[in-house]
């Protein structure tokens, strides 16, 4: 599984990296043949809503591709709901098979 974080317009921590890459770990109990994990991280420029971490997951399986889409006041706020979500699609398709 090939891990890809990136930031736009900010450089993330060493900390939230860490947390994301030890919780993405975890999706290989839910599907074993998961290729690719691409995570977005972003800011939100507008300055009247108060989420404004954007988290951005995109997981590639054979065949299939899953994305969410999050936002909340903080990153790992906002990693979690994204994480929780991501784990759904990926049982519900393999439900499906």
């Amino acid at each position: 599984m090939n891990l890809n974080i990136q930031t736009v317009h900010f450089d993330a921590d060493v900390k939230l990296k860490n947390h994301i890459e030890h919780k993405i770990q975890k999706l290989n109990q839910f599907h074993d043949q998961i290729i690719n994990v691409n995570i977005y991280l972003k800011l939100d420029n507008i300055v009247h809503k108060i989420k404004d971490k954007i988290v951005e997951i995109k997981v590639a399986i054979p065949k299939h591709e899953f994305f969410v889409k999050q936002s909340c006041k903080s990153f790992e706020e906002s990693f979690e709901m994204a994480m929780d979500s991501i784990v759904n699609q990926i049982k519900k398709q393999k439900d499906k098979n």
